[in-house]
């Protein structure tokens, strides 16, 4: 049975706690993303899109989209719509004011919503893409079933999320800098001294490498590839429907 790793530790939901958390963080949630990565978070968002670019996707789900990094990425592909749903209205909020202030509101729709509950027909998506979420989700099997249905046949999932160095060296830095460094910036920088102690956590808890490329099998994706970045620091999945 599988760990589940909630932002507070206390009695609500794996979804609650994970809203509220990016409510709390929403207003630095860029500023740090930059800080801790270095940036290399938005060289990954660009490989990650580029491997849609054969596929030439005319309508586009973010999940998880948070400030809408992605899905303006995801514009790179000249789609005919981008919609990015997130459970957190706070980070919503700060990305319709990134799509607004670029003129882009014509080409992605942001609104509240997850991976569990989609309100979305059946076979809607030519692709769906989910950076640095599926971790987020508090029902992981739900929520691939639920993104497979609204896929359309032979769309395709991409999924970009953090995994575990295999390096003997780069996981000691590694781990050092996402337990202890991380963390402490987090709380210099966040009111909320939580969430980035909740990082780490979720990572380690995740399935990650070819545990989720198992879990994407069973249920129901074909044709699954997964690209390691930075020495496995991260993964971007792929799974056809």
């Amino acid at each position: 049975m599988a760990v589940v790793v909630t932002p507070y530790k206390n009695n609500s939901s794996k979804k609650e706690q994970v809203a509220a958390m990016f409510n709390n963080i929403a207003s630095r949630y860029d500023f740090l993303n930059s800080l801790l990565s270095f940036g290399i978070h938005n060289l990954w968002r660009k490989k990650a899109i580029r491997l849609l670019r054969n596929e030439n996707p005319r309508t586009i789900l973010d999940i998880a989209t948070g400030t809408a990094d992605l899905a303006i990425e995801a514009l790179k592909l000249d789609p005919e719509k981008v919609t990015g749903i997130d459970i957190s209205e706070g980070m919503l909020k700060l990305g319709q004011e990134k799509i607004n202030k670029r003129g882009l509101d014509k080409k992605i729709q942001l609104m509240s919503g997850d991976s569990e509950n989609l309100p979305f027909e059946t076979a809607s998506f030519d692709a769906v893409t989910v950076a640095f979420g599926v971790r987020n989700f508090e029902n992981l099997e739900k929520g691939l079933k639920n993104i497979f249905k609204v896929l359309k046949p032979g769309g395709t999932l991409v999924v970009l999320e953090f995994s575990k160095p295999t390096n003997f060296f780069v996981k000691r830095i590694y781990n050092f800098y996402f337990n202890r460094v991380t963390p402490f910036v987090g709380r210099l920088f966040s009111k909320d001294i939580s969430a980035y102690s909740y990082l780490p956590e979720s990572v380690n808890a995740f399935p990650c490498d070819e545990d989720f490329i198992n879990i994407l099998k069973q249920n129901g994706f074909s044709g699954t590839t997964r690209h390691s970045l930075a020495f496995n620091i991260a993964n971007i999945y792929t799974g056809k429907k």
